[in-house]
């Protein structure tokens, strides 16, 4: 039997844990994985792109668990009173093939982006940083907002987004953190003016120049998470050029992240190796560091990790007949039992009707 966890049952893990404790947990989990990079079976997601957005499956596995995600990105789904992004997963027993949980991702992807934001902040980030602005006040700004405050302690946030009521939006549901102050700003220059830290999180799916070099200061670090499929982007490539950029998955990043702007031979870390303590992360106090976020499956697999052993301990979800069973193994037409009808085949309407 598989387990299956839906949103309300997410929410519940949220409700029973705290948010906060969520976050750093999984944090903690995604970090462990990290270490464990040479483990990994890895391959860039797979993507199907249409002129209204993309649908991408996302697979990575070890000698023990396999997982995928399916997930959308479509910019215009809002207008149809949809999510930009919809997304749900699957962990599986390597050993056997066998469905293990099916999850819904669509929180959990916010959760674990925001999570993983703040996994590479800590080595990229100066650590005395205390104030970030936050570019894009849609579905995600929470998450990465309280994520910042309650691991990095973010006190201050600086907020826009071209449209206002997301701004409205995102300031009411802040209220959760009482000790976080939001100051909503007049444009982007405005809110990245005096922060340590730089989130974009932007939805269009363009080639956009979100941020510029005449907007940054010594010692930024830039979280850049929206650009996140090929033909997306948020950075201006002089920014790049101006900073030292680290990556979750080069192959992939070279072809959907802010990256794509730059030759193949533009130097990149991958944040595993900073993790690991292969490569530095920030080393000095006026660097200028750019994480190119733009989501790895080892993330969700994390993620998926997270879930199932939180579900288990909170005998959370339920448990779905995904698989057939079987009595003899061999014997698959037999589980249709005495559905199959005469003549080898369920009864049609017509066959019925004509009976009369």
């Amino acid at each position: 039997m598989t387990r299956f966890l839906s949103p309300s049952d997410v929410s519940r893990i949220v409700a029973i844990q705290g948010l906060p404790q969520v976050l750093r947990q999984m944090a903690r989990y995604i970090e462990e994985d990290f270490l464990r990079w040479e483990a990994f079976d890895k391959t860039a997601r797979l993507a199907s792109h249409s002129a209204r957005g993309v649908i991408e499956l996302m697979p990575i596995a070890d000698a023990s668990l396999y997982s995928f995600k399916y997930v959308n990105g479509h910019p215009a789904n809002t207008a149809d009173g949809l999510p930009t992004v919809m997304a749900f997963g699957t962990l599986a027993e390597v050993s056997t093939g066998a469905p293990l949980l099916l999850s819904e991702l669509t929180l959990t992807t916010a959760l674990r982006t925001a999570a993983t934001s703040v996994v590479a902040a800590r080595r990229l980030a100066r650590r005395d940083a205390t104030t970030m602005a936050l570019i894009g006040n849609g579905a995600q700004a929470e998450f990465q907002a309280l994520a910042f405050h309650h691991l990095l302690g973010i006190n201050t946030v600086r907020v826009f987004d071209i449209d206002a009521g997301a701004t409205r939006k995102l300031i009411r549901n802040l209220r959760v953190a009482p000790g976080l102050t939001v100051v909503p700003c007049a444009d982007t220059a405005d809110a990245v003016r005096g922060a340590d830290i730089v989130t974009t999180v932007t939805a269009d799916k363009a080639y956009a120049t979100i941020i510029t070099p005449g907007m940054l200061a010594p010692g930024m670090h830039l979280n850049a998470v929206g650009g996140d499929c090929p033909g997306k982007t948020e950075l201006h490539p002089d920014v790049l050029w101006h900073a030292s950029v680290f990556v979750e998955y080069e192959p992939q990043s070279r072809i959907e992240g802010d990256c794509q702007q730059m030759s193949a031979d533009f130097p990149v870390t991958e944040l595993w190796r900073v993790l690991a303590g292969h490569a530095p992360g920030r080393l000095d106090a006026s660097e200028l560091t750019v994480f190119d976020s733009v989501g790895f499956a080892l993330e969700d697999y994390s993620a998926l990790r997270y879930l199932r052993d939180s579900a288990e301990a909170l005998g959370l979800g339920q448990t779905l007949e995904l698989v057939p069973g079987q009595a003899d193994p061999k014997d698959l037409f037999g589980v249709l039992g005495q559905s199959v009808g005469q003549g080898g085949r369920a009864p049609a309407l017509a066959d019925v009707v004509l009976a009369r």
